[in-house]
């Protein structure tokens, strides 16, 4: 939100409107894929706690979180609500679980990917068009939000999905004693967000992914 206010404050009316609408998009598209992924992965493993409800869907409605949602808006990072998993029903339940955490910010990866491709065939190819050119900034947007979205979810920080993959690295007594200050670390990361102290490192992280996931396209497209 912040950024959109300093388009609209600039005169950048047209990268404001593309600004909320790549923010929509990843609301009810994006979240939505991200629960989906470690919803189909827990089933893929064995737990169906998910499908039974009603959570192997792309309907927006299913996943999304108010506080989650409104944090995308203003900060272009957020959450959904969590899938239910049952890691009981995992052959090998730190395993399972961290596979499940990790299938989320793997797809928010592979949509950030699909959507560098799209702004650099855009931008190769239809840049000189208006159209082409708000088009192709859409896509941007999209691959950063993604890709800050992945960040993001792999901080090592309850409720996040790096907390739970964190799970499977760490000793059982060491993990539990950490997890009983949850609701104090949460409340710790929210701080963190509203005063922009992890502004630095989300933004590194995601410029260096970003970097990363566009060789291949740059490569191809000669860019």
């Amino acid at each position: 939100m912040i950024s959109i206010f300093r388009y609209i404050q600039q005169g950048e009316y047209l990268l404001a409107v593309i600004a909320v609408l790549s923010r929509c998009f990843v609301v009810f598209c994006c979240l939505p894929i991200h629960e989906l992924a470690h919803g189909l992965m827990a089933h893929l493993l064995g737990d169906d706690t998910a499908k039974r409800e009603g959570r192997l869907s792309l309907n927006p409605f299913a996943h999304l979180n108010p506080i989650g949602t409104v944090m995308i808006f203003l900060f272009g990072i957020g959450y959904a609500n969590p899938v239910p998993i049952n890691p009981r029903n995992f052959k090998n339940e730190k395993g399972g679980m961290a596979l499940t955490a990790f299938a989320g910010p793997l797809a928010n990866i592979l949509m950030g990917f699909v959507s560098v491709w799209g702004y650099f065939i855009l931008a190769k190819f239809a840049g000189n068009s208006a159209v082409g050119s708000a088009i192709a900034y859409f896509f941007l947007y999209s691959a950063q939000i993604n890709v800050m979205l992945a960040v993001f979810n792999l901080f090592p920080i309850p409720p996040l999905d790096g907390s739970k993959i964190l799970a499977a690295v760490l000793p059982d007594k060491i993990y539990y004693k950490y997890m009983m200050y949850e609701r104090y670390i949460m409340i710790g990361l929210m701080i963190l967000l509203f005063t922009g102290i992890l502004d630095t490192p989300i933004s590194f992280l995601t410029s260096k992914l970003l970097n990363f996931i566009s060789l291949l396209p740059r490569l191809v497209l000669h860019i």
